[in-house]
């Protein structure tokens, strides 16, 4: 079954995939709604997303500073707006940050947009939260809309990811970070462990098949 949701989701190989979002989808998360670009990063069947804001409902966001690190489609942004949360957005795709400025306007949410390569263009700041959906496929992306899939084929995203995050960190804040089961964990642990953090579980849930576990990372 996993194997047949990989196929599905891949962006290369999953046809009916592939159709259904080669235009603009809507997609809705308690009372909140996004329009979907083809170009990015979609929540409808991924479920990460929907995960990890499912996770976060139960935080207290109120006056808390936030950064969701490639925010795809925004709408896990947009929750935590919504939950009074001091939210900065960020991505490498310019359609996305587009998409996600009319929608804050259309929910009526305020959020800072930050155009970035992980943390290249992003000020120095302790937040409360750093949220990271990664890309976890170990293989080339040939643009933009693939790097929200493949993080490279040696592992170039983690890589680059590791070393910058160290200096976000703080005693007080907390890193989340969101894999799949089907990922190659295992060299993203080494990774991980090589720049002095320990991927600690906080919450698992199995769907489809398939079982994503919410990590805080601990430095």
């Amino acid at each position: 079954m996993r194997r047949y949701l990989k196929r599905l989701i891949d962006p290369l190989i999953g046809y009916g995939f592939r159709a259904y979002h080669s235009k603009p989808r809507r997609y809705s998360y308690k009372g909140l709604t996004v329009m979907v670009h083809p170009e990015v990063f979609p929540p409808h069947f991924t479920l990460s997303t929907k995960i990890l804001m499912d996770y976060i409902s139960d935080l207290t966001l109120s006056g808390k500073s936030l950064l969701e690190l490639g925010c795809g489609s925004g709408i896990l942004s947009l929750f935590a707006a919504s939950k009074g949360a001091k939210v900065t957005a960020s991505d490498i795709n310019q359609e996305a940050l587009k998409g996600l400025e009319q929608d804050a306007e259309l929910n009526q949410q305020e959020i800072e947009l930050i155009e970035s390569n992980l943390f290249k263009n992003i000020p120095h700041s302790d937040f409360d939260y750093i949220i990271i959906n990664p890309p976890y496929y170990p293989k080339d992306p040939k643009n933009n809309q693939e790097k929200a899939w493949y993080c490279g084929q040696d592992f170039q995203y983690f890589k680059a990811l590791f070393p910058v995050l160290s200096k976000y960190c703080t005693p007080q804040n907390s890193i989340l970070m969101i894999l799949s089961q089907d990922c190659p964990l295992d060299s993203i642990r080494a990774i991980a462990s090589q720049n002095g953090f320990q991927l600690q579980p906080v919450h698992s849930k199995k769907i489809w098949g398939e079982t994503s576990t919410i990590y805080t990372l601990i430095k």
